[in-house]
């Protein structure tokens, strides 16, 4: 199962490839996909199928043996994007001695630091010209070898760099591409790569390139360290690992009385304001669908969100054994003690008592090890999707996640045991 997950996170450096590996997934274990500019049509027990947004979004359905009305549905979600490098329009910049760095911009909140001095690739979407503006063709790429790097300024010109340095997002997080050889080269190496990687799919022309999605990500394999092999050492782990666990709960589990619901969101980094984000009214709109096409009336749509529950699945932070005053100190989770139910006074989270005595009697239902996480009072946390799901659906649920260490750095530890209970737990909520 760790060896499925590592796989995954390799093959998904963005979004738009999670997505892919997920609905790959999803396709291989029976499910179909729908149109949603098209009617769902009849919604039968035990129908298995999904719907995507914007190719950085999927929702996973598989109906159970009672109606949305009777039964309403369990909900897990989570979110697939990461805190990256955006490489911006008009990209290259050609310096002295023909070498060329990227424009880049900053997505979500990145340990910028933990960038420097790595292998890095490349990876998105490119649009392409069709016969229809409104319709463009879209291909996914990830160029599977270390292409750039962004490389720190040596300490002889930065005698400071141990007491701490105020990057420039502008300035120092700009990746090397290469040396250009000849005339030719200029202002056209990226998109050569691009054409290059393209041309495996399919034989692209340049003039039909009409625009693309790409990002930095790390291109060291994900593993797992440590004298027992019991730490996993991957970038986005967050939300990643727990985008598959889902994923492995949904495909263990067999139909139940209730539907299984799977929602992985994009752009959970930058707010979930988007078409495709948990602030989104389509999830809300494709499960009223389904309730209609089941009841043929709006009510049986109220009448399953007051049945249903949510497990938002966003990863917490480990006890960290260098900075134990940075935690609150009789509620700070450890890797490898269990899934992490996660709880604040402000309501940036979804839990509160009811839901999460729900969540921890799962957890001993199927023999897992429960955690709780509130933040040290001094120290302001962070935001989750479970409120923002509910400013659109007003579900009863649970915010937690596993324990990693180094949340948004370029490569962040996880714990081996973690991810199985959390399947686990999972596996138990579904059925």
């Amino acid at each position: 199962m760790i060896n499925r997950l590592l796989h995954f996170l390799d093959a998904s450096p963005v979004n738009f490839l999670a997505v892919k590996n997920i609905k790959d997934e999803l396709l291989k274990a029976g499910y179909r996909q729908l149109d949603p500019r098209l009617p769902l049509g009849k919604i039968e027990k035990d129908d298995k199928f999904f719907v995507t947004k914007n190719d950085s979004s999927i929702y996973a359905f598989h109906i159970g043996r009672k109606t949305l009305a009777d039964a309403g549905f369990h909900m897990i979600c989570a979110h697939c994007d990461s805190p990256t490098f955006r490489i911006k329009p008009n990209a290259e910049m050609l310096c002295e001695g023909g070498i060329v760095k990227l424009n880049t911009e900053v997505y979500g909140g990145p340990i910028m630091s933990t960038w420097f001095d790595r292998p890095l690739t490349i990876a998105g979407r490119v649009i392409l010209r069709t016969d229809n503006p409104l319709e463009p063709q879209t291909l996914l790429i990830h160029v599977q070898r270390p292409l750039l790097q962004i490389s720190n300024l040596a300490i002889h010109f930065n005698r400071q760099v141990n007491d701490g340095v105020k990057l420039s997002r502008q300035k120092d997080m700009l990746p090397i591409l290469g040396i250009i050889n000849n005339q030719l080269e200029a202002g056209n190496l990226l998109i050569n790569v691009i054409i290059d990687e393209l041309n495996k799919q399919q034989k692209v022309r340049r003039e039909d390139i009409l625009d693309f999605d790409l990002y930095l990500a790390d291109a060291t394999p994900a593993c797992t360290f440590g004298v027992h092999d019991e730490f996993i050492s991957s970038g986005r782990l967050d939300d990643l690992s727990m985008c598959y666990a889902g994923v492995e709960a949904l495909l263990a589990t067999k139909q139940s009385d209730t539907t299984k619901v799977l929602a992985i969101f994009d752009n959970e980094e930058t707010g979930s304001q988007t078409k495709q984000g948990a602030a989104s009214p389509f999830l809300a709109s494709v499960i009223k669908r389904i309730a209609l096409a089941q009841s043929g009336t709006e009510e049986a749509f109220f009448q399953a969100v007051e049945r249903a529950f949510m497990v938002s699945a966003d990863n917490a932070h480990a006890w960290h054994p260098n900075y134990s005053e940075k935690y609150d100190p009789t509620n700070h989770p450890v890797l490898a003690g269990g899934p992490v139910i996660k709880f604040n006074a402000a309501q940036k989270y979804a839990s509160d008592a009811a839901s999460a005595a729900v969540f921890a009697e799962i957890c001993r239902k199927a023999g897992v090890p429960c955690q709780r996480f509130v933040n040290h009072s001094d120290v302001a946390g962070g935001s989750t999707l479970g409120n923002i799901l509910a400013s659109s659906i007003p579900l009863r649920g649970v915010d937690m996640g596993n324990a990693i260490l180094a949340m948004h750095s370029c490569r962040e530890t996880g714990s081996v045991d973690d991810h199985l209970y959390c399947v686990k737990a999972f596996s138990q909520f579904f059925s």
